[in-house]
């Protein structure tokens, strides 16, 4: 799996680890790091099956596969402590790891994710991949940035959004790999273990977001035991990166009132 750390050097800094979404790849958190890396030892990585993390995914891919790879992962650097942070998949990849391997991690943030799939999604879901699936990689990728990102960024962005188009055509990750990527994530269902996640949990969501209704975080902070919530007016899915001075602030704040006394020292 690549992996990379950037940031604080100290082994004993508090660490972030960045968790991208159906995409899957370490990029998507640029708009991130210039606000992480002063204060956190900063680990983003691509999923397995996605980007420089070239693999063909078994029958049977799960969730609880992700969050077992990343720990792996992450073991194998040394990285045995750290907080994740996650987008849509890798949020419930963040809820997995909590259950999972509760010893290693300390505090998790959700970004437009869900306790269970939404009706709503589950159709968006469905519409992607029938583009996928009956039309072509390239119709799929032209689609993609409409679930992403509000209208007017959208129509503000064009040049930038026809070279991400041709990134990702040219990087796709693979039909198989997606499809069973995509089953992991509509699959996940959090209702039956989430009074078992004791770990501070921050969902934060964007009133705008056309894939993931914005209600699904309170629902999701109301099912934890030590869930708390944030709400956005506008940034759509990807608000990280379409209002990220404000994502950042706000991330940085909830990180700077949960932290424990070590990690404020530390940090």
């Amino acid at each position: 799996m690549h992996l990379e750390i950037q940031g604080l050097t100290d082994k004993d800094a508090p660490t972030l680890v960045l968790s991208s979404g159906l995409g899957g790849v370490a990029g998507f958190w640029q708009p991130q790091l210039a606000a992480l890396t002063p204060h956190y030892r900063v680990v983003t990585y691509d999923q397995r099956g996605t980007g420089r993390s070239a693999a063909t995914l078994p029958d049977g891919y799960s969730m609880a596969m992700m969050a077992a790879e990343l720990a792996d992962a992450l073991e194998q650097r040394g990285i045995e402590y750290y907080d994740i942070i996650g987008h849509a998949l890798g949020g419930l990849i963040g809820l997995q790891l909590a259950l999972d391997f509760p010893s290693r991690v300390g505090r998790v943030v959700v970004i437009n994710g869900w306790l269970s799939l939404d009706a709503h999604t589950q159709r968006c879901f469905q519409v992607r991949q029938d583009l996928l699936m009956n039309v072509g990689v390239e119709a799929f990728v032209r689609a993609q940035p409409l679930f992403l990102y509000p209208a007017e960024w959208l129509a503000r962005n064009q040049a930038r959004i026809a070279a991400e188009d041709a990134h990702h055509v040219a990087h796709f990750q693979g039909m198989e790999n997606l499809l069973r990527r995509l089953h992991a994530l509509k699959s996940a269902d959090f209702r039956a273990q989430a009074a078992r996640i004791a770990q501070p949990v921050l969902a934060i969501c964007s009133q705008d977001d056309l894939l993931v209704p914005w209600s699904c975080s309170p629902q999701l902070a109301q099912a934890l035991p030590n869930g708390s919530l944030i709400e956005m007016a506008w940034g759509g899915h990807a608000m990280s990166v379409t209002d990220a001075d404000n994502f950042n602030a706000l991330l940085l704040r909830w990180l700077a009132d949960t932290a424990t006394p070590a990690q404020r020292a530390a940090s």
